[in-house]
């Protein structure tokens, strides 16, 4: 279980688990999301949710993994830009474990 901050108080955390990280890996869902400028902000957000919702849409039945992720942390009530910025941080940080702990 990881926290990542949601605001730039500290007030505000989301949780994400590990299921999170692998569904988020398995959907590529942080693929091409951010623009060229790199800039992390809430219309990058918008389409994240955008993104998760026609994947949503398109399967045959519920993937209650990414219905999971959608609900615990991509639309959750503090998740702003910040939140994605730092979830995306988890996420190359925890795929750069994982690498390593396959090559041990």
């Amino acid at each position: 279980m990881y926290k990542i901050q949601a605001n730039a108080s500290g007030t505000r955390s989301i949780e994400v688990t590990d299921a999170h990280l692998e569904t988020i890996g398995r959907y590529a869902l942080l693929k091409n999301l951010i623009d060229s400028n790199g800039i992390i902000d809430e219309a990058v957000l918008d389409k994240l949710k955008l993104n998760c919702r026609a994947i949503l849409e398109s399967l045959p039945e519920v993937d209650r993994d990414l219905m999971d992720l959608c609900l615990d942390v991509i639309y959750h009530k503090n998740m702003k830009a910040l939140g994605l910025t730092n979830l995306v941080q988890l996420y190359v940080t925890w795929e750069e474990k994982k690498a390593a702990n396959e090559e041990v």
